[in-house]
């Protein structure tokens, strides 16, 4: 072996170890700054309602980025259920022993804001974007939103949502699902 085939053959080799590194340490600050735990709950739950896992764990990270913490209006957990919301929940659900403070505990939260993401998506038939605005904004304003854009006689648009906070909402919850999906799919289930 000649003396340039040898140099060729060890930059090669170094420019292969550095995209690896480079690529290992990409995806490491990628995850970094999208958190996930809860996975099993995750995946379980997902299984459970039919849902994709990402946007289970898109809207813990926009509610809550993982940090479960009680919000100003007083929303718990995980998925920052109300408990009025989680009341409505377990009556549908058929859950009798329900108490507010269980809210708190992740899967119970992930199980109560998951049902809910399955009951929003079947009401406005498989619509991520109406389901994420209702979990958001609430049921009766997207009700009344739907039906002023039925009445002129189209279909209601992301940017057509009067609440900037809603509308911010469900495009942080969209662009976070592809980030969960392209970050984590080993670990939502989805290879």
């Amino acid at each position: 072996m000649t003396r340039g085939t040898l140099a060729t053959f060890v930059a090669l080799g170094l420019a292969t170890l550095l995209a690896v590194i480079v690529l290992d340490l990409s995806h490491s600050v990628r995850k970094i700054g999208l958190p996930l735990s809860n996975t099993g709950v995750i995946r379980e739950q997902a299984a459970q309602k039919h849902l994709d896992p990402a946007l289970i764990a898109a809207v813990i990270y926009a509610e809550t980025k993982f940090d479960p913490r009680p919000s100003t209006a007083g929303a718990e957990g995980l998925m920052q259920i109300l408990p009025d919301t989680a009341y409505f929940i377990a009556h549908l659900s058929g859950g009798l022993a329900f108490t507010a403070s269980d809210l708190s505990t992740p899967s119970v939260n992930v199980a109560y804001g998951s049902y809910y993401l399955r009951y929003l998506l079947d009401r406005y038939h498989g619509d991520e974007m109406l389901a994420l605005a209702a979990y958001n904004g609430g049921l009766a304003n997207v009700d009344s939103w739907v039906a002023q854009a039925g009445a002129a006689g189209r279909r209601m648009s992301a940017a057509e949502i009067p609440f900037a906070e809603t509308r911010a909402y469900v495009q942080r919850v969209l662009a976070a699902q592809q980030a969960y999906r392209s970050a984590y799919p080993r670990e939502l289930g989805l290879q």
